[in-house]
Protein backbone atom coordinates (compact mmCIF):
# COMPACT_ATOMS: atom_id res chain seq x y z
CA UNK A 1 0.00 0.00 0.00
CA UNK A 2 1.32 3.55 -0.81
CA UNK A 3 0.71 7.13 0.96
CA UNK A 4 1.02 9.77 -0.92
CA UNK A 5 2.36 13.20 0.35
CA UNK A 6 2.17 16.81 -1.03
CA UNK A 7 5.18 18.39 -1.90
CA UNK A 8 5.88 22.03 -0.83
CA UNK A 9 5.65 24.71 -3.51
CA UNK A 10 8.58 23.68 -4.87
CA UNK A 11 7.03 21.09 -6.58
CA UNK A 12 2.71 22.06 -6.85
CA UNK A 13 1.78 19.63 -9.18
CA UNK A 14 4.30 16.34 -7.86
CA UNK A 15 3.52 13.69 -5.34
CA UNK A 16 5.74 11.29 -3.43
CA UNK A 17 4.85 7.92 -2.81
CA UNK A 18 6.23 6.38 0.17
CA UNK A 19 7.07 2.76 -1.11
CA UNK A 20 6.86 -0.50 0.68
CA UNK A 21 10.66 -0.06 1.39
CA UNK A 22 10.31 3.34 2.97
CA UNK A 23 9.59 2.22 6.89
CA UNK A 24 12.97 1.48 7.07
CA UNK A 25 14.40 4.62 6.54
CA UNK A 26 12.61 5.89 9.78
CA UNK A 27 13.59 3.04 11.77
CA UNK A 28 17.09 3.40 10.79
CA UNK A 29 17.09 7.31 11.20
CA UNK A 30 16.10 6.75 15.01
CA UNK A 31 18.39 4.02 15.08
CA UNK A 32 21.25 6.66 14.47
CA UNK A 33 19.68 9.30 16.45
CA UNK A 34 19.62 7.32 19.68
CA UNK A 35 23.35 6.15 18.67
CA UNK A 36 24.24 10.34 18.92
CA UNK A 37 22.53 11.53 21.51
CA UNK A 38 21.58 8.44 23.56
CA UNK A 39 17.90 7.32 24.70
CA UNK A 40 15.83 9.96 25.86
CA UNK A 41 13.31 10.05 28.22
CA UNK A 42 10.27 13.15 28.46
CA UNK A 43 11.39 15.79 30.68
CA UNK A 44 7.31 16.70 31.08
CA UNK A 45 5.14 14.85 33.87
CA UNK A 46 3.05 12.33 31.93
CA UNK A 47 -0.35 12.70 33.54
CA UNK A 48 -2.74 14.58 31.87
CA UNK A 49 -3.35 17.21 34.80
CA UNK A 50 0.10 17.92 35.33
CA UNK A 51 0.85 18.40 32.03
CA UNK A 52 -1.32 21.14 31.51
CA UNK A 53 -0.27 22.72 34.70
CA UNK A 54 3.15 22.26 33.73
CA UNK A 55 2.64 23.51 30.60
CA UNK A 56 1.60 26.92 31.88
CA UNK A 57 4.16 27.25 34.26
CA UNK A 58 6.62 28.52 31.75
CA UNK A 59 6.33 31.41 28.51
CA UNK A 60 7.73 31.37 26.12
CA UNK A 61 6.64 27.97 26.48
CA UNK A 62 10.24 25.70 26.62
CA UNK A 63 11.39 22.82 28.44
CA UNK A 64 13.35 24.79 30.17
CA UNK A 65 11.11 27.40 31.06
CA UNK A 66 8.36 25.19 32.55
CA UNK A 67 10.85 23.47 34.25
CA UNK A 68 11.99 26.11 36.66
CA UNK A 69 8.45 27.72 36.90
CA UNK A 70 7.20 23.74 37.89
CA UNK A 71 9.95 23.78 40.20
CA UNK A 72 9.09 26.72 42.04
CA UNK A 73 5.54 26.11 42.50
CA UNK A 74 5.74 23.18 43.51
CA UNK A 75 8.12 24.40 46.39
CA UNK A 76 6.07 27.57 47.10
CA UNK A 77 2.21 26.13 46.78
CA UNK A 78 1.81 22.95 45.51
CA UNK A 79 0.16 21.34 42.11
CA UNK A 80 -3.12 19.88 42.98
CA UNK A 81 -6.20 21.45 42.27
CA UNK A 82 -7.18 22.61 45.44
CA UNK A 83 -3.68 23.97 46.39
CA UNK A 84 -4.12 26.39 43.12
CA UNK A 85 -7.55 27.17 43.91
CA UNK A 86 -6.57 28.19 47.78
CA UNK A 87 -3.73 30.40 46.50
CA UNK A 88 -4.32 33.57 45.98
CA UNK A 89 -3.40 34.70 42.15
CA UNK A 90 -0.73 37.00 43.39
CA UNK A 91 1.12 34.31 45.46
CA UNK A 92 0.75 32.21 41.99
CA UNK A 93 2.30 34.95 39.88
CA UNK A 94 5.02 35.26 42.31
CA UNK A 95 5.36 31.47 42.49
CA UNK A 96 5.26 31.50 38.08
CA UNK A 97 7.46 34.53 37.85
CA UNK A 98 11.29 31.96 37.40
CA UNK A 99 9.39 30.81 34.24
CA UNK A 100 9.15 33.71 32.01
CA UNK A 101 6.71 36.45 31.02
CA UNK A 102 3.11 37.15 31.95
CA UNK A 103 2.75 35.26 35.29
CA UNK A 104 0.11 36.81 36.55
CA UNK A 105 -2.08 35.76 32.66
CA UNK A 106 -0.28 31.83 34.09
CA UNK A 107 -1.94 32.58 37.01
CA UNK A 108 -5.17 32.76 35.87
CA UNK A 109 -4.93 29.83 33.33
CA UNK A 110 -3.75 27.60 36.06
CA UNK A 111 -6.78 28.98 38.79
CA UNK A 112 -9.15 27.99 34.99
CA UNK A 113 -7.41 24.62 34.78
CA UNK A 114 -7.54 23.56 38.92
CA UNK A 115 -11.27 24.52 38.83
CA UNK A 116 -12.69 22.82 35.44
CA UNK A 117 -10.67 19.40 36.74
CA UNK A 118 -11.92 19.76 40.33
CA UNK A 119 -15.54 20.25 39.29
CA UNK A 120 -15.74 18.36 36.14
CA UNK A 121 -13.65 15.40 36.24
CA UNK A 122 -14.22 13.49 39.57
CA UNK A 123 -12.51 15.68 41.63
CA UNK A 124 -9.99 15.84 39.62
CA UNK A 125 -9.23 12.46 37.98
CA UNK A 126 -8.63 13.73 34.22
CA UNK A 127 -6.94 10.86 32.74
CA UNK A 128 -9.56 8.52 33.39
CA UNK A 129 -12.46 10.61 31.70
CA UNK A 130 -9.90 10.74 28.71
CA UNK A 131 -10.12 6.71 28.27
CA UNK A 132 -13.14 6.81 25.89
CA UNK A 133 -13.44 7.64 22.69
CA UNK A 134 -10.54 9.38 21.12
CA UNK A 135 -12.36 12.53 19.32
CA UNK A 136 -14.71 12.93 22.75
CA UNK A 137 -11.09 12.91 24.36
CA UNK A 138 -9.77 15.68 22.01
CA UNK A 139 -12.47 18.01 22.53
CA UNK A 140 -12.73 17.71 25.89
CA UNK A 141 -8.39 18.99 25.93
CA UNK A 142 -9.18 21.52 23.24
CA UNK A 143 -11.31 23.41 26.10
CA UNK A 144 -8.46 24.17 28.02
CA UNK A 145 -6.45 27.25 27.52
CA UNK A 146 -3.60 26.94 25.06
CA UNK A 147 -4.41 23.07 23.79
CA UNK A 148 -4.39 22.70 20.37
CA UNK A 149 -4.44 19.72 18.20
CA UNK A 150 -0.45 19.11 18.77
CA UNK A 151 -0.72 19.24 22.81
CA UNK A 152 -3.97 16.87 22.38
CA UNK A 153 -1.49 14.50 20.20
CA UNK A 154 1.06 14.50 23.17
CA UNK A 155 -0.91 14.42 26.08
CA UNK A 156 -3.14 10.94 24.63
CA UNK A 157 0.49 9.14 23.58
CA UNK A 158 2.53 10.50 27.14
CA UNK A 159 -0.17 9.61 28.81
CA UNK A 160 -0.63 6.12 27.60
CA UNK A 161 -4.53 6.89 26.69
CA UNK A 162 -3.88 6.27 22.71
CA UNK A 163 -0.50 5.49 20.28
CA UNK A 164 -1.07 8.60 18.41
CA UNK A 165 1.38 9.45 15.62
CA UNK A 166 2.36 12.60 17.45
CA UNK A 167 4.85 15.40 16.25
CA UNK A 168 6.86 18.18 18.73
CA UNK A 169 4.96 20.74 18.53
CA UNK A 170 8.20 22.98 18.22
CA UNK A 171 9.53 21.18 15.12
CA UNK A 172 7.33 19.41 13.03
CA UNK A 173 10.11 20.15 10.02
CA UNK A 174 12.46 17.91 10.96
CA UNK A 175 10.90 14.91 9.47
CA UNK A 176 9.67 16.52 6.82
CA UNK A 177 13.50 17.86 5.75
CA UNK A 178 14.74 14.63 6.31
CA UNK A 179 12.13 12.85 4.16
CA UNK A 180 11.41 15.69 1.43
CA UNK A 181 13.48 18.74 1.90
CA UNK A 182 12.64 21.95 2.47
CA UNK A 183 9.48 22.10 4.84
CA UNK A 184 6.97 24.26 3.36
CA UNK A 185 5.66 27.82 5.02
CA UNK A 186 2.42 26.59 6.46
CA UNK A 187 3.37 25.07 10.09
CA UNK A 188 -0.08 22.75 9.64
CA UNK A 189 1.37 21.29 6.23
CA UNK A 190 4.54 20.61 7.99
CA UNK A 191 2.59 18.53 10.91
CA UNK A 192 0.74 16.74 8.86
CA UNK A 193 3.03 15.49 6.47
CA UNK A 194 5.32 14.73 9.58
CA UNK A 195 2.80 12.78 11.14
CA UNK A 196 1.35 11.24 7.92
CA UNK A 197 5.11 9.62 8.08
CA UNK A 198 5.48 8.35 11.31
CA UNK A 199 2.13 6.91 11.89
CA UNK A 200 2.48 4.71 8.20
CA UNK A 201 5.92 3.99 9.07
CA UNK A 202 6.27 3.35 12.93
CA UNK A 203 4.12 0.48 14.75
CA UNK A 204 1.24 2.18 16.85
CA UNK A 205 3.03 1.18 19.81
CA UNK A 206 3.05 3.62 22.85
CA UNK A 207 7.49 2.57 23.19
CA UNK A 208 8.05 3.36 19.90
CA UNK A 209 5.52 6.32 19.30
CA UNK A 210 7.08 8.13 21.94
CA UNK A 211 11.07 7.53 20.96
CA UNK A 212 10.16 8.87 18.07
CA UNK A 213 8.66 12.04 19.29
CA UNK A 214 11.58 12.35 21.60
CA UNK A 215 14.97 12.01 19.40
CA UNK A 216 12.99 13.61 16.82
CA UNK A 217 12.36 16.76 19.23
CA UNK A 218 15.52 16.46 20.52
CA UNK A 219 17.44 16.46 17.16
CA UNK A 220 14.78 19.49 16.56
CA UNK A 221 16.21 21.62 19.51
CA UNK A 222 19.96 20.44 19.54
CA UNK A 223 20.44 20.26 15.59
CA UNK A 224 17.93 20.71 12.94
CA UNK A 225 16.66 24.20 14.30
CA UNK A 226 14.22 25.98 12.34
CA UNK A 227 16.65 28.76 11.71
CA UNK A 228 20.73 28.22 11.28
CA UNK A 229 20.58 24.22 11.21
CA UNK A 230 23.83 22.79 12.54
CA UNK A 231 24.28 20.56 9.34
CA UNK A 232 27.51 19.97 9.35
CA UNK A 233 27.26 18.49 12.68
CA UNK A 234 24.17 16.42 12.19
CA UNK A 235 24.51 12.49 12.60
CA UNK A 236 21.65 11.88 9.70
CA UNK A 237 23.09 14.02 7.26
CA UNK A 238 24.16 11.47 4.69
CA UNK A 239 20.23 10.58 4.90
CA UNK A 240 18.69 13.94 4.52
CA UNK A 241 17.03 15.52 1.18
CA UNK A 242 17.56 18.75 2.84
CA UNK A 243 21.14 18.49 3.26
CA UNK A 244 21.51 17.31 -0.04
CA UNK A 245 19.38 20.12 -1.68
CA UNK A 246 21.36 22.80 0.23
CA UNK A 247 24.32 21.73 -0.04
CA UNK A 248 24.81 20.36 -3.86
CA UNK A 249 23.60 23.60 -4.60
CA UNK A 250 20.07 22.90 -6.39
CA UNK A 251 17.04 20.89 -5.23
CA UNK A 252 17.33 16.97 -4.63
CA UNK A 253 15.58 15.03 -7.49
CA UNK A 254 12.35 13.48 -6.30
CA UNK A 255 13.93 10.47 -6.61
CA UNK A 256 16.83 11.53 -4.44
CA UNK A 257 14.90 12.02 -1.80
CA UNK A 258 13.59 9.12 -1.40
CA UNK A 259 15.58 6.60 -2.80
CA UNK A 260 19.52 8.10 -1.95
CA UNK A 261 22.32 6.08 -3.10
Amino acid sequence: MQRTLTLSRDFPNATVHLMNKTPSRIAELLNDLESFYGPQQPSWPTDPYLFLVWWHCGYPASDAACAKGWSALNKSIGVTPEKLLAASPERLAIALKPGGMVPELRAQRLKEIAMRVKDQFDGGDLRTALLGPPDQARRELKKFPNIADPGVDRILLFAHIAPIAAVPSNCPHVLVRILLGMERENYGVNYREAQQAIDSQTPAAFDARTRAYLLLKHHGQETCKRTNPKCNQCPVSAKCAYFAGKYRGRRASLSQRLNPS
